[in-house]
């Protein structure tokens, strides 16, 4: 009698993000309100964004600039000529009831960007993520649901129109992810280089980078994709990759127990730790696009566009690659020092100055990055120049300081002290006529320590290095103080 084995499915994920990157312009998109976070509810608003009958939006050139930045950025082809649509829909804090957005023309498309992920041997896995396009289009208001944090439970909801006409770019990602990891790491890249255009602060606390989620499941091998869901209400790469990580469980389940996934928006729940279903997704269709009559279609130049792409700077992707072809550095190091421009900045400034690569991302990436995550503050808010950094690397490299003294005066040189004064008269002692006879007076005070080394306990010969630096103050030079007392514990 045969036995029928059970082969177990094996099934994959297929994510693709929308993403709402609220650029940094002080003024709206089509008026002159400001943009300002924070502001009392419904006080940075006017006739252009609210609607009023009677009024003609202006497009804030600023944002088309932008837009084009954010789009060459991500490899994409910008559109020569494009326009805005009308997308409809109705809801409370939409106040024309339209939004004024793009859609068959979108000012860039077919980009790409590199998500980049470190091993357990700590070597880079790097991946093309497609970027199907980038559109500009209007935020909408924000509705604030009292006695819930939800509209469920909620007794009632109040409406702030200041976000509304805040400019947008949507930028939507081809289905090429597979794993909560590479989604959560897709959006931190986005924001790194959205964050090195100075386009966008990419604050997802104050809702200027907002990821919506779209994820399916299939058996793997199969070509057709799985019934999509979105996911909406993240507001972190860790709440993004969890959220994915759940739904994936979530929708292979339902399938094993013969259950049928339907298209629908769910939300994540943070405190439950889980999805749930809030709306039947739309279509295209049920938002009945059209042309928006009060805008004149968009025509990029040929002299504005090679403007903007001469002002582009060195992205981060292309400095992990060259820290660590050319300066020998490690996908770790690279990934710390690019994450932030103004980090990566201030260590090229280093390198500029003379520092060995090494030593200067060493001194970053830990004792700097250390003091800066206490502090809670940036690169840029620190004394210590990186000139000085340099400064001090060279003294260290060229054995007139020891790492250990510049450490002690990290907190100084951080306050602005410059390594001259530091370091004055601190100078490592070189000569070994001069520290012979502090090891000699140093092993003659301890004979018992001296009798332990002697009977096999060679561990003890720190102890004897430590007496000489203390007795002159950390200046003796350790690799030679290490010499010296070796030498004479063994004579």
């Amino acid at each position: 009698m045969t036995t029928a084995t059970t082969v177990k499915t094996e099934y994959e994920a297929i994510i693709g993000l929308e993403t709402h990157c609220q650029l940094s312009t002080n003024t709206k998109i089509f008026s002159n309100s400001s943009t300002a976070f924070g502001a009392d509810p419904n006080t940075n608003i006017d006739p252009v964004c609210m609607g009023l009958p009677g009024v003609l939006p202006v497009l804030n050139e600023k944002v088309l600039e932008y837009a084009v930045k954010a789009g060459l950025a991500l490899n994409c082809q910008i559109a020569r000529y494009s326009k805005f649509d009308r997308k409809q829909y109705f809801y409370p804090d939409l106040p024309k009831n339209y939004q004024i957005s793009q859609y068959d023309l979108p000012i860039a498309e077919h980009g790409w960007l590199e998500i980049e992920l470190v091993d357990a041997n700590g070597n880079p896995i790097r991946k093309r993520i497609g970027i199907t396009r980038l559109h500009m289009e209007e935020d909408a208001g924000k509705l604030v649901h009292a006695g819930s944090d939800r509209l469920s439970g909620s007794s009632y909801s109040l409406v702030d129109y200041n976000r509304a006409g805040v400019p947008l770019v949507e930028i939507v990602s081809e289905p090429d992810l597979r794993s909560g990891l590479e989604a959560a790491e897709y959006a931190e890249e986005l924001r790194r280089i959205v964050r090195y255009l100075g386009v966008s602060d990419g604050n997802m606390q104050e809702g200027s980078l907002r990821c919506d989620v779209n994820i399916s499941v299939r058996p793997v091998g199969r070509k057709e994709f799985g019934t999509k869901v979105e996911i909406k209400n993240m507001n972190s790469f860790s709440a993004i990759q969890r959220a994915i990580d759940y739904e994936i469980e979530r929708q292979i389940a339902a399938i094993e127990a013969g259950d049928r996934i339907i298209q629908e928006t769910r939300l994540w729940e943070e405190g439950a730790q889980r999805t749930s279903s809030m709306r039947v997704k739309e279509g295209s269709s049920d938002y009945r696009y059209f042309p928006e009559p009060d805008l004149s279609p968009i025509e990029v130049t040929d002299e504005q566009l090679e403007q903007w792409r001469s002002e582009l700077p060195e992205l981060p992707a292309h400095k992990r690659h060259h820290y660590e072809s050319e300066l020998g550095l490690s996908a770790y190091d690279t990934r710390v020092l690019t994450e932030d421009r103004s980090i990566a900045e201030y260590f090229e400034t280093a390198i500029a100055s003379g520092a060995n690569p090494k030593a200067a991302a060493n001194w970053i990436t830990q004792d700097i990055t250390a003091h800066l995550n206490k502090q809670k503050l940036s690169i840029t808010q620190i004394a210590l120049t990186p000139t000085n950094l340099a400064d001090i690397i060279t003294r260290i490299e060229t054995g007139k300081i020891s790492n250990a003294q510049a450490k002690e005066k990290l907190p100084d040189l951080l306050t602005g002290i410059s390594p001259e004064k530091a370091f004055a008269g601190q100078e490592l002692i070189t000569d070994p006529s001069v520290l012979e006879p502090i090891v000699d007076e140093v092993i003659a005070a301890n004979p018992k320590e001296l009798e332990k080394y002697r009977n096999g306990n060679t561990n003890i010969k720190g102890f004897f290095v430590g007496q000489v630096l203390k007795k002159t103050g950390k200046r003796a030079d350790p690799k030679l103080t290490t010499e010296l007392v070796e030498k004479k514990l063994n004579a």
